[in-house]
């Protein structure tokens, strides 16, 4: 009896690195997305799918293995692998302005997490793709700005209205994805059951 139980713990552990491991892979091929489809890039502007991939692990994946998922990604990118956008990768970019956007990655997916793990409701879902979405804007981009302000080259007439600015065009692609992800990741639970509500 006691070998079953062991063996089931052991499968739910297995199938559990499985599903944080193709997240973590997700993010990566959301990082440069439009290098296997150009037409994703519009009017000059990349679209990268990771804030949505992270969103979405953390309301599939739940809190703690969705912030993994990303967290492993960070951390393939850290030790010099391509998996940042524009291929990018190796220590260093932790001095890049946008990586800020990388960090909360992982605080968007525990906190889309959480949140669903408390309610697991349509609604809950969809609120919390939002919820997510704003905390990787409202930090990533204050990151990028005090970057700017205090160890990267700024550009000429670089100010905090400027910053926002930069982040305008992507803002309605995000929102529709954190809607869309919403809805996904309610249908997808409901087929997987990885996390369990309350």
């Amino acid at each position: 009896m006691s070998t079953v139980a062991e063996h089931s713990h052991h499968k739910l552990k297995t199938v559990d690195i499985a599903y944080i491991g193709l997240f973590s892979t997700l993010m990566m091929i959301g990082a440069n997305i439009t290098s296997f489809a150009p037409f994703m890039v519009v009017g000059g502007v990349p679209i990268t799918l990771q804030t949505f991939f992270a969103i979405l692990a953390g309301l599939i994946l739940g809190s703690r293995k969705g912030a993994l998922a990303c967290t492993i990604y960070m951390l393939i990118g850290l030790a010099g692998a391509p998996v940042f956008a524009r291929f990018g990768g190796g220590f260093g970019h932790i001095l890049s302005p946008t990586f800020g956007f990388i960090v909360t990655f992982i605080l968007a997916a525990y906190v889309a997490g959480l949140i669903v793990e408390r309610s697991g409701t349509k609604k809950s879902y969809v609120i919390a793709a939002l919820v997510a979405t704003a905390i990787n804007y409202l930090l990533g981009t204050n990151w990028m700005y005090f970057a700017y302000k205090l160890w990267a080259s700024a550009p000429d007439g670089f100010t905090y209205k400027l910053a926002w600015l930069w982040m305008m065009p992507p803002l309605p692609k995000d929102i529709i994805l954190a809607i869309f992800a919403g809805f996904f990741a309610y249908r997808m639970q409901k087929i997987l059951k990885i996390i369990p509500i309350k």
